[in-house]
């Protein structure tokens, strides 16, 4: 499947701020099952892009616009091609627990089985593993208690924007049985570690389908869960939908939490309010891309005798957006 996206994020200040400083995760991964055909980032005002590889191997773009601007746009657009993952067994032999504590994996994947920022046990979490009976699940087979647990979130929380926040903790989601695919993640996460269960966040976008009754929004980021079992390696599971993550997902960032991979996160110095727009179109290509296989990246050079303002100590207010 040929997927196009476009990813357009605009920050409004209610008057002009001094110096912005950005990163963003949102150039889609080189994966097996996904080849990234192009990718392009357009920054107004101008700024230079640099970039680096995170802890996870993620792709990571940062700038720093040194003058004063009251706006902030960000654009990006990809073109991808996915594939059906491998086929899936109907479930897996007992002995999958075992090999889960094995050494090697507890080793591998130590950053993937420990609590970490929204992804943690607590009362409220442990009081709903308790009402729905999960632990139960765990007379099946890995793989099995999986495709349940996916299910069991499924059924108890209300897919509903604006519940949560992007910097809610879990117990929010669990108060309110309802919030959006970045909280079903972090629940997902947090009982697939106390499981034994190596699971990490998987931020990107999906190519939504109302007809086979997706319940996320079409217009913005997406989220799930990847878990690690020996037998399959990692597997995708969507809890928002109910769904074994496939072609119609397409996978920018992985983390421990949504905190290691927001779309974009970022600084300005200034004592600016500042508002935040997000629009995401994900949609199939008609015909294949003619690009070339490599990163078109926009790097305007700076205007002359454009220099970088020092920062004076000021306080600065941090930026995100949370995926839906």
């Amino acid at each position: 499947m040929l997927l196009a996206v476009r990813h357009s994020t605009r920050y409004l200040y209610d008057q002009p701020v001094r110096e912005s400083v950005m990163e963003l995760w949102m150039q889609p991964q080189k994966l097996s099952h996904q080849r990234l055909i192009s990718f392009e980032l357009e920054i107004e005002p101008a700024a230079q892009l640099f970039s680096y590889a995170d802890t996870f191997g993620n792709a990571v773009y940062h700038f720093d616009i040194p003058q004063p601007h009251d706006r902030l746009t960000i654009t990006a657009r990809s073109a991808v091609e996915t594939e059906p993952p491998p086929a899936l067994p109907d479930g897996l032999d007992r002995g999958e627990w075992d090999r889960l504590k094995s050494d090697f994996v507890r080793g591998e994947h130590f950053d993937f089985l420990h609590p970490h920022g929204f992804a943690g046990p607590t009362a409220a979490l442990a009081a709903f593993v308790a009402e729905k009976n999960l632990d139960e699940l765990r007379v099946r087979d890995p793989f099995r208690a999986l495709l349940d647990l996916n299910r069991a979130i499924y059924d108890a929380f209300a897919y509903e924007a604006g519940v949560t926040r992007a910097d809610s903790p879990i117990d929010d989601v669990l108060k309110a049985r309802g919030g959006v695919c970045q909280d079903f993640a972090h629940v997902m996460i947090a009982i697939c570690r106390e499981w034994g269960i190596p699971a990490r966040y998987v931020s990107g976008y999906l190519f939504t389908d109302r007809k086979a009754g997706d319940r996320s929004d079409p217009d913005a980021t997406h989220a799930w869960v990847e878990v690690f079992l020996p037998s399959l390696r990692w597997v995708g599971f969507d809890p928002t939908n109910n769904i074994i993550a496939a072609e119609r997902h397409i996978a920018c960032a992985v983390g421990r939490d949504y905190s290691d991979v927001p779309p974009s996160r970022g600084v300005y110095k200034g004592e600016a309010e500042s508002e935040l727009a997000v629009g995401v179109t994900v949609r199939k290509a008609r015909a294949a891309v003619s690009e070339p296989e490599f990163l078109r990246i926009s790097q305007p050079t700076p205007k002359p005798g454009q220099r970088r303002a020092q920062y004076s100590g000021l306080a600065y207010d941090q930026q995100r957006q949370q995926q839906q």
